[in-house]
């Protein structure tokens, strides 16, 4: 499409955006052919625009007493639905073409979920893995000196991801609080006791699993005795691995950006809760796995390699949730080698197109992230609901409506993709029915 080589030409350098907007673009084109009246009002053009984006400077002071400087962004993509919604990840990978990739597929996402979201996404070149407790305090302090004038609860409420957990939550919303001299719910992933919502660490990893329970469903098939591979060891891996246990599946990897454990022998409830200590409290890496568990295995990273060894083994089904762009043509070719016949992403786009292709021509079970781990902004726009009604719901109410969201996502897919004559392609279906919803309510709104 023409306008592909417009956001090429414009914005060279972000490769993952590029890559988000091609594969939303190749789906909806069925849906631009029926509907003229999208090419005219040029709804293309402007759902690939983001509405506004911050850029700003993060001074901050290490324990050493030396002044550091990242950079922070916030890229509010669309508020076509509802105000800005989406996470802050802080990471040294972060850049601009980042969070423009992960605020487009935020857009859609929060489309899915039934609730009244946009989409925006922010975060930062920060590492908070090295750094001492103080140190983090103080960066998250000055990010939101800057942030605090751009969201708020009607504008733009963010959200933990990858390196943003309830510590750095809770400093966020310490410095809003203190400089806006108000308590609201401007931002999600709180603690429980001063207005998160319960299940809201589960949510994106027992979403994913419901989302999986769903296409199974649908081949008159369950989790049972489903031997699993889960990448990533955070809170997503960590929750989607306790509700496979739940479900009766047998859950074999595990992994972090150092390397990954194999234990064939199964990562029971205990072992899961060694690991929910090492990486929540202590900080620690997967390697250690093999000291507590020695029956298990563990390989490190080796960039020697056209492919992950995690997605080379014996399974039936394979949650990525580490992060984008982990499984390539290569690891696809092997996970249906190995007799996987269901992919269900945890994390945002951990595939790249090459393997998509792959994938879908083998007609498995692909759940796509803007999908299946919708859970996680799910459970958010539930804690601003109960923010605003200043209660919280028991964790039981949370997750039964976790699971009928969930459950209508899936639906919601599937009679999209059925609806242009691609029965149970599920990535048509989500990018179709996010797309048809936003661009509906921009046509609704007049030229905004």
């Amino acid at each position: 499409m023409p306008i592909m080589t417009t956001i090429k030409e414009r914005d060279p350098e972000q490769r993952e955006f590029h890559q988000a907007v091609a594969e939303v673009l190749e789906s909806v084109k069925p849906v631009l052919d029926r509907n003229p009246a999208y090419r005219k009002a040029a709804v293309l053009e402007r759902i690939t625009e983001p509405e506004r984006v911050i850029m700003f400077r993060v001074p901050w002071m290490d324990d050493q007493e030396q002044v550091r400087v990242n950079r922070g962004f916030r890229v509010e993509m669309s508020s076509a639905i509802g105000p800005y919604k989406g996470g802050l990840r802080f990471h040294p990978s972060v850049n601009l073409g980042i969070i423009k990739f992960l605020a487009f597929e935020q857009v859609f996402k929060n489309s899915l979920t039934t609730l009244t979201l946009g989409g925006g996404k922010g975060g930062s070149d920060f590492n908070p893995k090295d750094k001492s407790e103080n140190e983090v305090m103080r960066f998250c302090q000055s990010f939101m000196m800057e942030l605090s004038h751009h969201i708020g609860p009607n504008t733009d409420v963010p959200a933990g991801d990858i390196g943003v957990g309830a510590r750095e939550i809770g400093y966020l919303f310490g410095t809003y609080k203190r400089m806006r001299n108000e308590f609201t719910g401007v931002l999600t992933g709180k603690s429980i006791h001063w207005g998160g919502s319960l299940i809201r660490p589960e949510a994106t990893g027992y979403g994913a699993v419901f989302f999986a329970a769903e296409m199974l469903a649908t081949r008159n098939d369950t989790l049972q005795d489903k031997i699993c591979l889960v990448s990533g060891s955070g809170n997503v891996a960590q929750y989607t691995t306790e509700k496979l246990l739940e479900l009766g599946g047998k859950v074999v990897t595990l992994s972090d950006s150092a390397g990954y454990i194999y234990d064939e022998a199964g990562i029971t409830a205990e072992k899961l809760a060694w690991v929910k200590r090492l990486k929540n409290y202590r900080r620690g890496r997967i390697a250690e796995y093999i000291e507590q568990f020695p029956e298990a295995l563990y390989r490190p990273v080796d960039d020697s390699l056209h492919y992950n060894p995690l997605w080379n083994h014996k399974a039936h089904c394979a949650f990525p949730c580490a992060t984008q762009n982990e499984i390539n043509e290569h690891d696809a070719n092997n996970l249906l080698a190995n007799g996987v016949t269901l992919i269900c992403e945890g994390a945002n786009m951990p595939s790249t197109p090459e393997a998509v292709d792959i994938i879908l021509a083998e007609k498995i079970l692909y759940g796509p992230g803007k999908a299946a781990n919708a859970g996680g902004v799910a459970v958010s726009g539930l804690e601003m609901a109960q923010n605003s009604m200043r209660l919280n719901w028991p964790a039981a109410e949370v997750e039964e409506r976790l699971h009928q969201i969930m459950k209508s996502i899936h639906r919601t897919c599937l009679d999209a993709a059925a609806d242009y004559g691609l029965p149970g392609n599920y990535v048509a279906g989500a990018n179709i029915a996010g797309f048809t919803k936003v661009v509906n309510a921009m046509l609704d709104q007049g030229l905004v």
